[in-house]
């Protein structure tokens, strides 16, 4: 199993967006030494409270940076806010200054009306997801240069590496996005820490309409990530704690309420008390939001669930609020599943 990270960038509680990307730097460092294979970082706005990660074209060149072999990305560029252009050209330069190491993750999300408003998005498409595949489309073109000679912009050049291009992937939440990335034959990650339930069904779909044709960017067969809410501490109860703090965020997310992740102890008072252990099966359509475990216990839970979507990546998301607790559960996650250190 490959195993990566998507990092929020969180605003620990009382600090600002600066400790914020100093704890991402420190994440994704452990992740390569670790042996993970990609970090990514998230595109959320005006949540500035509690989540810094705004702009991960600008993260990614930082985190390069700062790494050496690691391969880091987009989870995900919110593209129904940009023009294709610009995004291609923004990572095409991302992959020169770190050749081979860049990964290109494309969604659509709407979020406050005035955000939405200051970045100049549409909210109300007559056609959504074919707007959204044409977006997809157009980027991948720029990126890999299949503009037919007679295309309008057949003569955009982008600035590039000497060989390589950034890799391509498709990120959704529901069947929808899983069919746009298989007709164009892209690589494709599901968000199960968003609709857990419709996981299978996504993957299904995507496998149902993959067409290997679709374009130079794409996969000669179908390629598939899960993105999962993981807690791991060395017990399932320990572990279960920590996992309070995400499933007091989500509830807080229901409410509107925004801020700062609730450390375990708010957490638990506002549940009620601590969560129960993630069993160790859960069967396809009844998987939680999010998950936790001793190393032992999410080693046979990912591969459960891999097995369940037919895949062998995993990308992990946690919403624990103590710094030191989610680089000990990422060490634990690495323990869990194998992986290589460097």
């Amino acid at each position: 199993m490959n195993l990566s990270i998507v990092d929020l960038a969180p605003v620990p509680d009382g600090a600002s967006a600066t400790e914020a990307y100093e704890n991402t730097v420190e994440l994704a460092q452990l992740a390569e030494e670790l042996g993970y294979s990609r970090f990514w970082v998230a595109e959320h706005h005006s949540m500035a409270d509690s989540i810094a990660s705004t702009t991960p074209e600008v993260l990614i060149a930082h985190l390069a940076a700062k790494t050496d072999a690691i391969r880091v990305g987009s989870g995900t560029v919110l593209l129904n806010h940009y023009s294709p252009f610009k995004v291609a050209e923004t990572f095409s330069s991302l992959d020169a200054l770190a050749p081979g190491r860049i990964d290109l993750g494309l969604g659509r999300a709407t979020g406050k009306p005035a955000a939405d408003r200051a970045l100049r998005t549409e909210r109300r498409k007559r056609n959504p997801d074919e707007d959204h595949a044409e977006k997809i489309e157009e980027t991948a073109n720029h990126l890999y240069d299949e503009f037919g000679s007679d295309h309008p912009y057949a003569d955009l050049q982008l600035a590039r590496s000497a060989e390589d291009v950034p890799e391509i992937w498709v990120l959704g939440s529901s069947p929808s996005s899983a069919k746009i990335a298989g007709e164009l034959g892209l690589r494709y990650c599901f968000a199960a820490f968003i609709r857990p339930t419709l996981a299978v069904r996504a993957f299904e779909t995507y496998r149902e309409h993959f067409d290997p044709a679709a374009s130079d960017a794409g996969v000669d067969e179908p390629k598939g990530m899960l993105a999962v809410n993981v807690a791991c501490a060395d017990t399932d109860e320990e572990a279960a704690r920590l996992r309070a703090s995400a499933e007091a965020s989500y509830k807080r997310m229901q409410r509107g309420v925004t801020g700062s992740t609730p450390t375990v102890e708010e957490a638990i008072d506002e549940l009620g008390g601590v969560p129960d252990p993630t069993p160790q099966s859960l069967p396809p359509g009844e998987w939680p939001r999010a998950m936790s475990g001793s190393p032992e216990t999410v080693g046979t839970l990912l591969d459960e669930l891999t097995d369940q979507v037919g895949v062998d990546d995993v990308i992990v998301q946690n919403l624990i609020a103590d710094h030191d607790d989610v680089l000990r559960s990422h060490e634990l996650l690495a323990e869990a599943v194998g992986l290589n250190a460097q």
